[in-house]
């Protein structure tokens, strides 16, 4: 079982910045491929950007590329959601999950069935 956890939500005015982490104590995060979604009020849950384990590949969603940009530090056993040039369409609940990988993998993965963990998520609300 890993436990992951997310931080760095908050409020943030239209045009401002957050950097969202999500941690995962006391666990060697390398072997896994993590994923950032978020879900909106009403909304169904859509996926974000994700890094593959060894953070050489990087994928987003259209919505938000350009502008959220994700990382890893695998020695810190954290990935990262670098958010910039917020709007209030990001508002939502954001959360990180990883998948187990096998050495070598250069995977990423953007459909969220196939994540073994989830963080139980942190508020991101932009106002315009």
């Amino acid at each position: 079982q890993v436990h992951l956890v997310e931080s760095g939500g908050g409020l943030v005015q239209a045009g401002g910045s957050l950097r969202l982490s999500c941690a995962a104590p006391g666990r060697t995060f390398s072997g896994y491929a993590v994923g950032w979604f978020r879900q909106a009020p009403g909304k169904e849950r859509e996926f974000v950007a994700a890094i593959t384990r060894s953070g050489s590949s990087t994928y987003y969603a259209d919505a938000v590329k350009g502008r959220f940009t994700i990382s890893r530090d695998n020695a810190k056993n954290t990935v990262y959601l670098q958010m910039d040039s917020l709007k209030p369409e990001d508002t939502a609940v954001y959360y990180c999950a990883a998948k187990l990988t096998l050495s070598g993998s250069n995977s990423y993965y953007i459909t969220g069935a196939v994540y073994d963990y989830w963080g139980q998520g942190t508020q991101v609300t932009v106002s315009s």
